[in-house]
This record gives C-alpha cells, sequence and structure tokens, in this order.
C-alpha cells in the first residue's frame, strides 16, 4: 500500500504487487476447496499487539473459484456493471458511482447487510482496472470525501486494498480470483470472520458465476453498447481531481463494540429459528 500513497490513483507496481498476492500460495491457508471453488486466508505474522483487544481485525482472504461456461470478458463485464448488480448481488443495500478520476479510475459507494446482530457496512473506494490480451484486474481501496462523512446507521469499513484477478483460460471459460483484505471495523467476533471466510464468500462467488451465466442475455435488452468500463469516452460521471482524495485511514473512524454478540453456536441457533 505505500506505494498506492506516492499518488492516489495505483501505478503499475500496485497492479503487479495485486497479481502476485493473487497468485501466490505461500503464507495462505485453505479453509475450503470443494467443486471448483477454493478459499484461503492469509497466515498472519505474530506480533506481541495481538494480544491487544483494542487492535482492529485486519485479515485477508483469498477466493478462487474455475469457471468452465463463461469467459473472462463477461464476468469482467459483471464485476463493472452497476445496473446489472442490483439484480445478482443478494447482499447489496446501496451502490452508485460519485466521479471520474481517470480514463480507468473512478469514485464509487457501496453498502451491505450483514449477518445478525452486527450492523451493516458501507464503504467509499476508489476503483482502478486494467486489461490486457486475457486477463482483467480490478482493484480498490477506501478513501475519504467530505461529502461522503461516515452515515449514523451504518459502520464505515475500510478496503485496504480488495481487487479480482480473471484470466482466461478458453473462449469460454476462466480462473476468477478475488482477494480482498479488509478491516470491518468494530470488535468483529470470531465466528463472522470463520463464516465469512468459509460460507459467505463462497455463496457471493457463486452468485458472481450465476450472474454471469444470465448477463449475455440481460445485456442485449439492457444498452447493450454502453460499456464505459472498456470504453471511457461513454462515462458520464463528473471528473474529479484525484488531489481532492485521500486514504482512508482505520484510525480515524469510530470502533463499534460489536464483541459481546453472539458466538457461532448461539448465531447458528438463532440462524436455524428464524
Amino acid at each position: 500500500m505505500s506505494r498506492v500513497l506516492l499518488g492516489i490513483i495505483p501505478d503499475e507496481a500496485v497492479f503487479a504487487d495485486f497479481r502476485s498476492q493473487a497468485l501466490s500460495t505461500d503464507n495462505w491457508y485453505s479453509k475450503y476447496d470443494k467443486n471448483g471453488m477454493e478459499v484461503w486466508v492469509e497466515v498472519a505474522p505474530v506480533t506481541s499487539s495481538q494480544g491487544n483487544k483494542n487492535v482492529p481485525k485486519v485479515h485477508k482472504i483469498k477466493c478462487r473459484m474455475t469457471i468452465k461456461d463463461v469467459s473472462a470478458a463477461t464476468m469482467y463485464d459483471v464485476l463493472h456493471d452497476g445496473q446489472y448488480r442490483k439484480k445478482w448481488d443478494p447482499s447489496m443495500l446501496e451502490s452508485f458511482d460519485i466521479a471520474r478520476l481517470s480514463p480507468n479510475a473512478d469514485m464509487g459507494y457501496y453498502s451491505w447487510m450483514c449477518p445478525k446482530p452486527l450492523k451493516n457496512r458501507d464503504v467509499v473506494t476508489l476503483r482502478s482496472w486494467q486489461v490486457t490480451d486475457d486477463e482483467y484486474v480490478i482493484i480498490n481501496y477506501s478513501v475519504k470525501h467530505p461529502k461522503y462523512p461516515p452515515k449514523k446507521d451504518l459502520v464505515r469499513a475500510i478496503s485496504l486494498l480488495t481487487g479480482y484477478l480473471v484470466k482466461a483460460t478458453g473462449p469460454n471459460s476462466c480462473s476468477f480470483t478475488y482477494l480482498s483484505q479488509a478491516d470491518p471495523k468494530g470488535s468483529l467476533p470470531k465466528w463472522v470472520v470463520n463464516k465469512a471466510s468459509q460460507v459467505l464468500a463462497p455463496r457471493v462467488l457463486k452468485c458472481v458465476h450465476k450472474a454471469g451465466q444470465s448477463y449475455p442475455e440481460w445485456k442485449k435488452q439492457n444498452s447493450p453498447d454502453q460499456k464505459p468500463w472498456l470504453y471511457p469516452e461513454q462515462s458520464t460521471l463528473p471528473m474529479m481531481d484525484p488531489s481532492e482524495l485521500a486514504i482512508q485511514r482505520g484510525h480515524s473512524l469510530e470502533n463499534v463494540d460489536e464483541s459481546t454478540q453472539l458466538d457461532i453456536q448461539e448465531s447458528d441457533k438463532a440462524e436455524d429459528s428464524s
């Protein structure tokens, strides 16, 4: 992340570092491997501060899905198409683009539902993307802007570095990797982290895959030639000077203590009875 700070918009080194992390197997612990879906959690270095309960849990998760029936180009379009996301994202509360920063970077807002009894979350992120012959990369990280402060009814989460690497493996198949280093803020119970890595992440990726299967037919009926992520001249977003933004730091946000909420056993009972 230090290279990002040299300029708010990521450079080639940031993309290269993301690719390296997405493809690496060193220091990753497998949490799930089934039906073409793999989930890993990074083995965090041991530090003396880990005994401090006030230290926010900043974990890194990686999911990789083998897709045999959708092209890399289509999956890339699905990730970008904000109108279509409203059709397939089961967790989304609200999502919208705010401004364009460059031909391949913009700023946006996203809020989502969290498992009860936790508060729902939101983020304001800078997103940037890069396309080569057989590879598509999207990365984002949290930024702050005075017009989009934290909301009272949501917990403002932090994306330190989150993104996707989609690699073509054939004309209608691809490898789809999601990697996220995020601070959900609050004092999240252990069951939430476990559940996110082992259950929620594969579930979300399956939703994305299903969305990819249905996207070409949907797009035919919904502005089929409109793809500003491929053709920047189509964008209707206002331009914003990147200097108006700053990297969002977690320590500047209020911590919400959720550590007294349900543990995993209680949570399972609550879900079973709902």
